[in-house]
């Protein structure tokens, strides 16, 4: 049972963080941010806004809560939120563990007849969905990397691998890139990608090309020196049957970037992300001349010690 000093000591965080994140949101003209990622242990929550929404995640571990219990502390979390953030409760999102044995999935989701959004982000509209998968479409916590995309694509050929609904390609054709690859394994995605680049006005069939591919048989049959800019940020780990082996990160992330750099352009550069918190890279096994963390200088406002990933620039 999760008393209502808990639930109070809830509400006073909440209160104190959305106070600071969301002025700090609407003095950069920020519509989409995080504003609360388990900080406490009674309620392992992520919290995001998304232009008058909001999204709530749960992280899964468990409770120790009865069933009955567990639906009291979600309602009471979930009024806690609206009352804080004046988001009515029709209006926020939840994507939560399955609770009841026997059921399959994960996650169950609440039906929402309107599931897509179109939000802005740095004068960029994109699709996003809060109700109907796993991930909204927009990873938050790449917005100043999408941003600095755009300011190195102008007269560049960009490739953006494990691409999911391609928001770093809208960002590379809105820099004015020659061109923009856009690589994904999932039909869905790729569908989702071409939308956001409709939606931006982004319709050159010539200059805008989309592929359904598994990125590790892409590379080995791309041609050399044919991209200035790649961006890579793939998942930790799969094992989708549309592959023909399975990804793991840590073993096989030399392999990735080596390919990239063999279709580099001369000058060409790799922005190269993961989510594996446990990620350690070996400089010696990487053919670049240059390898930058800039995990630090991609971090947003919002996830300021608490971002779970890494992110490199790597010269070829």
């Amino acid at each position: 049972m999760i008393g209502e000093e808990k639930q109070i000591m809830f509400k006073n965080r909440l209160t104190k963080v959305f106070k600071h994140l969301s002025k700090t949101a609407r003095k950069q003209g920020i519509g989409c941010y995080r504003i609360y990622d388990h900080d406490l242990p009674e309620f392992p929550l992520i919290i995001d806004i998304y232009e008058g929404k909001a999204y709530v995640s749960e992280y899964k571990r468990k409770h120790n809560l009865q069933e009955e219990a567990y639906k009291n502390w979600l309602r009471t979390s979930l009024k806690t939120i609206s009352e804080v953030t004046g988001i009515e409760e029709k209006n926020i999102f939840t994507k939560l563990r399955q609770r009841k044995a026997g059921r399959s999935g994960q996650y169950r989701k609440k039906d929402f007849s309107k599931s897509e959004l179109i939000i802005t982000e740095n004068d960029l509209k994109f699709i996003v969905n809060l109700s109907d998968y796993l991930d909204t479409g927009l990873f938050l916590d790449h917005r100043i990397t999408r941003k600095m995309i755009r300011d190195e694509s102008n007269a560049k050929n960009v490739l953006n691998l494990f691409a999911y609904t391609g928001s770093f390609s809208v960002y590379a054709a809105a820099g004015g890139a020659n061109s923009v690859t856009t690589v994904d394994l999932s039909n869905t995605y790729i569908n989702w990608a071409k939308r956001n680049f409709e939606l931006n006005g982004f319709s050159d069939e010539k200059k805008y090309g989309f592929i359904v591919a598994d990125v590790m048989s892409f590379l080995k049959t791309a041609e050399k020196n044919s991209f200035d800019i790649i961006i890579m940020d793939p998942p930790t780990f799969s094992n989708s049957k549309k592959m023909e082996g399975i990804l793991d990160i840590q073993r096989d992330y030399v392999e990735l970037i080596n390919d990239c750099m063999n279709i580099l352009s001369p000058e060409g550069v790799l922005f190269f992300s993961t989510n594996f918190t446990k990620f350690e890279i070996d400089s010696s096994k990487i053919n670049a001349s240059i390898i930058k963390d800039i995990t630090k200088a991609t971090t947003p406002f919002d996830f300021e010690g608490k971002l779970k990933r890494w992110c490199y620039k790597i010269n070829k």
